[in-house]
């Protein structure tokens, strides 16, 4: 364990399982407490229990990103048990994914709310009580899907753009409280999320289960397909004090599968 972060509190939505529970944990490697906040509590209470087996603070809290009122409380509750909020980890997100003409004003709100709108609710919350300490570190999940567009998943590539936006927008309005804001932009992860993923894209493709995923990761570069740790490494750099004068930037975490 470096302990770089040691004495920290950090609050990672979407923490219970995939990429969010790999973060949480490297956090706490890191030396973090963390409040590992998901849509679902049994989820978060169960990392929040791994994150306890490393030596450090843990607590679990339900929240869905898109109850505004809810999301303000619960960074509350974190920093009135902790005295602080020094990271943000943004992972909560969803996926959705249709043709082109089937895309619906239902899916394309649903998409937004949740990816965007409440992403921006948890900065607010958080970055209010980082100002207090005039610092902090945020750190966004974007994805190679908001660098480029994808024919079945327009929705989800104009959710994931406006994260890199928003990234660049907070970054500057929050430099003046000495707050970074980063984000990372995840490939194809081995995650139960690509498992769906390469289902959906099965049926609407009309191969068979298991080829989307297959074909997807034949093209990365680097010859294998990601890790959840991959992601939570390069978190680790943006919520650590070696990207102090890093801020406003997307990092690229593919394998070398989108190289802007």
């Amino acid at each position: 364990m470096s302990k770089q972060i040691g004495g920290k509190v950090a609050v990672v939505t979407g923490g219970g399982q995939g990429i969010g529970r790999a973060i949480s944990l490297r956090l706490a490697k890191d030396g973090a407490d963390v409040a590992v906040l998901d849509l679902k509590l049994e989820n978060a209470e169960a990392v929040a229990k791994e994150v306890e087996a490393l030596g450090v603070k843990a607590m679990a809290l339900q929240v869905d990103v898109v109850d505004r009122e809810r999301v303000v409380a619960v960074m509350d509750e974190v920093a009135e048990k902790w005295g602080k909020i020094d990271i943000l980890v943004n992972n909560a997100g969803l996926g959705l994914f249709n043709p082109f003409f089937e895309v619906s004003e239902e899916e394309m709100d649903l998409q937004f709310n949740v990816n965007v709108k409440g992403l921006v609710f948890s900065m607010q919350a958080a970055a209010s009580h980082m100002i207090k300490q005039n610092s902090g570190k945020i750190v966004n999940l974007a994805s190679q899907a908001g660098r480029r567009g994808e024919a079945l998943a327009l929705s989800y590539c104009m959710s994931k753009a406006a994260v890199i936006s928003v990234t660049q927008s907070a970054g500057l309005a929050l430099a003046p409280h000495k707050i970074n804001v980063n984000a990372v932009a995840p490939g194809v992860v081995d995650t139960p999320f690509w498992e769906a993923v390469d289902k959906k894209f099965a049926k609407l493709m009309d191969l068979p289960e298991g080829e989307p995923k297959r074909q997807a990761v034949a093209g990365i570069p680097l010859g294998r397909i990601e890790q959840p740790e991959d992601v939570a490494n390069v978190v680790s750099f943006l919520a650590g004090p070696d990207s102090d004068y890093v801020t406003q930037q997307c990092y690229n975490v593919d394998g070398g599968n989108w190289p802007s």
